[in-house]
């Protein structure tokens, strides 16, 4: 029995979220509901303030839709991207009178993001444009920190142009564990999930906002991850939907930023970099890829690209320079032949950049914890 996007609508009417009148797709809350292979997609927009205050009406009515004859699964985000329905003016719910409450509302990267149980820390991989090399630093970064004895995770958020599969060597489609939750593919020790798992490599992804954001949250919180130290993000170039989404819904430890030396890649690079610091996550360095070439015939070094812009864009912003990466036929072969340098050639120069940037990474990672466990919110009693 196949479901349909009517009987989708009725039962949501039957979801009345707290200090309204009126159920939620009367209301006007409920996005356009996407259907694939019995797999419901939809989002419920609320006042970004009560995002968190509101999660037990997103799980009702996940609940209600899940149950439905038909459905094999359902992925129901909150967004504020939409404004009307009436919930703007709604008044919040009043506290107990002998609750502690906060001297004031949460700030920051803390606000409404939600973290992954058994992942100590999630950090992003970026780039402000593409064609950067940022999915070949985000494979070998993840190696870098795995040799560094850390347990890690790769997420490929890029849902329009996943590349993991391709880099790690990894064919196939992931299993579930309990027919709800997928488990992750695994190579060279890394844990991975990937869009290009679920979808033949030749598709087009045709997705607007609330489904990309709907399968980021799948991909993330319907994986059977384990326990992690690390889960590195190779966020898709740009700074839109994919971007903003992790920022904001996921309590990321920070993000590092690839680009080459060129001026037009660094102007690019600026504009992730201010998007991270508008939403308050912490950027752990910058990285140069294709910082130089030697040619292997002679051993001369060539500056394609320029050299040294990255570094000086790094102190310019006062965020640290985590290294230089030259551009090689090495780095190339082996990532086409899903076989990352890090593992393929560990004792190599090319390795040693990248293994160095994951120290520093690392370094990065732990001076931010201990920032966050130090910081305690300031707390007044009624």
């Amino acid at each position: 029995m196949s479901v349909t996007r009517e009987a989708v609508l009725e039962t949501l009417r039957t979801i009345k979220g707290p200090d309204f009148e009126g159920d939620i797709v009367s209301l006007g809350l409920v996005s356009t509901i996407v259907i694939v292979n019995g797999k419901v997609f939809f989002s419920i927009t609320v006042p970004a303030e009560r995002a968190e205050a509101l999660e037990p009406l997103r799980a009702a009515a996940e609940r209600a839709v899940r149950a439905m004859p038909g459905v094999e699964g359902t992925v129901v985000s909150l967004t504020a991207e939409k404004k009307g329905g009436g919930m703007e003016a709604a008044p919040p719910a009043r506290p107990a009178a002998t609750r502690p409450t906060p001297a004031a509302a949460p700030t920051g990267r803390q606000q409404a993001r939600r973290g992954v149980p058994g992942i100590e820390a999630i950090i992003a991989v970026a780039s402000g444009k593409g064609g950067v090399g940022k999915s070949t630093t985000a494979v070998n970064l993840a190696l870098g920190l795995a040799a560094e004895g850390l347990t890690v995770g790769i997420l490929d958020a890029d849902i329009y142009g996943p590349s993991m599969p391709r880099l790690l060597g990894i064919k196939g489609k992931p299993e579930t564990v309990d027919g709800k939750v997928l488990k992750p593919m695994e190579n060279y020790g890394i844990k991975v999930m990937s869009m290009g798992f679920l979808v033949d490599e030749e598709v087009a992804m045709i997705w607007r906002g609330p489904m990309i954001q709907s399968a980021l949250m799948q991909m993330l919180r319907e994986v059977a991850w384990g326990d992690l130290d690390v889960l590195v993000v190779d966020m898709p170039p740009g700074t839109g939907d994919a971007q903003l989404t992790m920022a904001q819904q996921v309590p990321l430890a920070g993000a590092v930023i690839v680009s080459t030396p060129q001026d037009l890649a660094l102007i690019d690079a600026r504009k992730g970099l201010n998007m991270f610091n508008k939403v308050e996550v912490p950027v752990l360095g910058l990285v140069e890829n294709m910082s130089y070439f030697i040619a292997p015939d002679t051993g001369n070094r060539y500056d394609i690209f320029g050299h040294g812009g990255a570094r000086k864009e790094a102190e310019r912003i006062g965020v640290p320079f985590l290294g230089e990466v030259p551009l090689t036929m090495d780095i190339r072969e082996t990532s086409d032949a899903g076989t990352p340098v890090v593992v393929s050639a560990p004792d190599g120069a090319q390795a040693g950049a990248y293994r160095a940037i994951a120290a520093k990474v690392k370094q990065r990672i732990e001076a931010e914890q201990a920032a966050a466990n130090a910081a305690t919110p300031a707390i007044v009693f009624d």
